[in-house]
Formats: structure tokens, C-alpha cells, sequence
């Protein structure tokens, strides 16, 4: 299964993975960076997709995902 992750270091706090979520499963954090919920994201790939900075990383890991 595929699991989604935000790389901190890139991302820039933009929003627009949260705009194009339809699950929304993606929320900011206190320093404004997005985090995704592992929980609720249906696997979609939009938020990937639509990532300018390339902060969103594919896993295949759902530790890893969660860590």
C-alpha cells in the first residue's frame, strides 16, 4: 500500500495540498507545515501531484509514513 508523508525540510507551508485534499487529511502544523493524517488520507496522490516544493513523499512504509 501506498502511504503518503510530508519532507519538513521543504515544505514551505503553502496550503495547497490541504485545498485539493478531498478527504481533508492534510492539516499545518504550529510552524506552519503540513502534516498528513495516515488515518484518514484515501491514497489519492492529489496532494503529491499538486506540490510545487516536491514535499510530499511517496512510502511505501506505513511506519515509516507515521514517523
Amino acid at each position: 500500500m501506498i502511504y503518503y508523508k510530508v519532507n519538513e525540510e521543504l515544505c514551505i507551508g503553502c496550503g495547497a495540498c490541504i485545498d485539493v485534499c478531498p478527504e481533508e487529511a492534510i492539516s499545518m502544523t504550529e510552524e506552519d507545515i503540513a502534516h498528513i493524517d495516515p488515518e484518514t488520507c484515501e491514497r489519492c496522490g492529489l496532494c503529491a501531484s499538486i506540490c510545487a516544493q516536491e514535499a510530499i513523499e511517496e512510502l511505501d512504509d506505513e511506519k515509516e509514513a507515521q514517523g
